[in-house]
């Protein structure tokens, strides 16, 4: 064997041990700052199912202007599709709790965090058990807030990474091993938000689901050439097509589902990182490429996650969170 194919496979074999340590490193634990001890979630297959069915009272045709259905039968989510009491009835019945991720790491933490929370808690599955988890480097900053009853907060200490683009990137990793550690024994779904967010309108049962994507409110009504999926064929978020444009700023689904995309996007970054390539538009291509390879269960319309700055709000009759307005010359870190 010549000395170039040597190199080649010794190469090949230090990413396979690479990407073979990134793997194993998702189960790893991290430090936070209290411990709150839950009841296990039941496993009840007919609960879930109640849930799953509730997609057969959509109303589809409430909205002719916008599609409401994608192509794979999943719902996409609009005001007058759904009756809302129909679906917080079915979720007591099944005793559904849920989970919120959301990073607050270096100056967001002062500038996004108190106002995710407050709205948040006039807004986000109101009369249902949510817990805040909260990722922070500074966990001594975090305010405490007013929170109704079968509510909680927990801040968890994590690093800051040199780059923003790091933080955003490697949230994958540490809300795999969260649902590894926690949250699979005690929550039914987890809902994963970026902090620079507001509610400002009802965020309800009606969002949940296996698997929950959010259409992004700049593209969605964009032909798909005008897409910005990542266009490198040497990164793993490599897509030449796809079905719609997803927003990282929020997603969701059950503990199983958002641990096997939170997986995919890690290791895949890892993978690029290793061949000394960055996504496009970091966990967001990531996310994208993997809803693209596994269809998501639901869409969220841009109803859950505008941008105020769009001026065509002709589809948009209830506003249920919008965008914080972007310092990002002041918070990020280059």
């Amino acid at each position: 064997m010549s000395g170039r194919g040597i190199s080649k496979k010794v190469a090949g074999l230090f990413t396979c041990f690479l990407l073979s340590v990134a793997f194993f490193s998702i189960y790893s634990s991290r430090h936070s700052t209290e411990i709150h001890f839950f009841k296990p979630v039941p496993s009840d297959a007919v609960s879930l199912k109640s849930i799953l069915d509730l997609d057969e009272t959509l109303n589809y045709g409430s909205r002719p202007a916008v599609q409401t259905r994608t192509s794979w039968n999943a719902p996409i989510m609009w005001e007058l599709m759904f009756d809302a009491n129909l679906h917080d009835k079915a979720h007591r019945e099944a005793n559904t709790s849920v989970a919120v991720t959301v990073f607050a790491v270096g100056r967001y933490l002062e500038a996004y965090l108190n106002t995710f929370l407050t709205s948040a808690e006039k807004h986000f599955m109101l009369g249902f058990p949510v817990t805040y988890y909260v990722f922070t480097d500074l966990p001594d900053q975090v305010q405490n807030i007013a929170l109704a009853p079968g509510r909680k907060l927990k801040v968890v200490q994590v690093e800051k990474y040199s780059r923003w683009q790091d933080i955003s990137m490697m949230r994958m990793k540490t809300i795999s091993e969260v649902i590894e550690n926690e949250l699979q024994h005690s929550f039914s779904f987890v809902f994963c938000f970026d902090v620079d967010q507001e509610f400002k309108g009802r965020f309800g049962t009606e969002a949940l689901g296996e698997s929950v994507a959010m259409l992004h409110a700049h593209y969605y009504k964009l032909p798909k050439n005008r897409f910005t999926y990542d266009r490198n064929p040497k990164s793993k978020a490599f897509m030449e097509s796809g079905d719609f444009y997803y927003h990282a700023a929020i997603f969701g689904g059950t503990c199983q589902q958002v641990k096997t995309l939170a997986d995919f996007c890690y290791l895949n970054i890892m993978e690029d990182k290793l061949n000394g390539v960055e996504a496009l538009w970091h966990d967001e291509s990531h996310l994208n490429k993997y809803f693209w390879v596994h269809k998501p269960t639901k869409l969220l319309s841009p109803e859950y996650c505008w941008d105020m700055y769009i001026g065509d709000i002709s589809d948009i009759l209830l506003k249920r969170l919008i965008w914080a307005p972007k310092q990002y010359e002041k918070l990020r870190t280059r």
